[in-house]
């Protein structure tokens, strides 16, 4: 959609995107990122699974069927530790939802990826980033890094 900031975006109702992290004892925690297949906007790039927002639903929901699509969803419990919302024009916004699981999990189980990672939160600016994610990634480290510990 053309929003009013002049940008194309995609996503009618906006996006939303998961980044998963699971805690390591005395190691950063690991994020779960994806390869962007090449086909794909910005593809090539590392970022979390996500896409557009069906009409009414909500940014976790949509963020973890878009996860269950492409790189599956963890069978084990889950924890919402917080998300970040970057929101550039009044009828479109990205939320990037960060969960909590218990351990590495995932594959690339479509053709909206190439390969699937656990990367600790340390070395993630090291990797190609896709150019949303990694204006994100400032906001949601801090919310990753969150991992293990007790809840407030």
């Amino acid at each position: 959609m053309l929003c009013s900031d002049g940008q194309m975006r995609w996503g009618l109702f906006g996006a939303a995107g998961v980044v998963f992290v699971t805690a390591r004892d005395d190691a950063p925690p690991l994020v779960m990122l994806q390869l962007r297949s090449g086909w794909s906007h910005e593809g090539g790039t590392w970022s979390c699974p996500g896409g557009a927002l069906e009409y009414g639903e909500e940014p976790l929901a949509g963020a973890l069927r878009e996860a269950s699509e492409e790189v599956g969803v963890p069978t084990e419990a889950a924890r919402l530790l917080g998300q970040y919302v970057f929101d550039p024009a009044p009828e479109w916004r990205y939320t990037t939802v960060v969960v909590e699981v218990d351990g590495p999990f995932g594959l690339s189980m479509n053709f909206e990826s190439d390969a699937v990672e656990w990367v600790a939160t340390d070395r993630v600016e090291q990797l190609g980033l896709h150019a949303g994610f990694a204006a994100a990634w400032p906001h949601v480290r801090p919310i990753a890094e969150l991992a293990g510990a007790d809840p407030v």
